[in-house]
């Protein structure tokens, strides 16, 4: 059976190939953000309980689901978002500087 930590495996694994197997840097961006996102869905399906009620304090609920890891993905995701543009922001600075991408090409 899939399920999100099977998809977040796959999604891991599919952007560290990306990332150790291309030469563009935008490409390598991009598999660094898939592989981001694996790791993302991967916790937060971790996280994930079956039956379990938002953790509100109410009299008759007992069975509660833990919200830190979706708080901390949430984090996570600001974090990837930051890496992101700092990445770009120094690709755009190197194509000024050397007028390519491929990382066999940079000086």
């Amino acid at each position: 059976m899939i399920n999100g930590i099977n998809i977040g495996i796959i999604l891991f694994l599919v952007g560290l190939y990306g990332i150790i197997t291309n030469k563009n840097l935008i490409r390598i961006i991009m598999s660094l953000g898939i592989a981001s996102n694996g790791v993302l869905l991967f916790f937060i399906s971790l996280g994930y309980v079956k039956g379990g009620l938002p953790p509100i304090i109410t009299t008759d609920a007992t069975f509660f689901v833990d919200p830190v890891p979706q708080a901390l993905m949430l984090t996570m995701i600001v974090i990837n978002l930051c890496d992101t543009a700092l990445a770009l922001a120094i690709t755009v600075w190197i194509y000024k500087k050397f007028g390519t991408l491929n990382i066999e090409e940079i000086p």
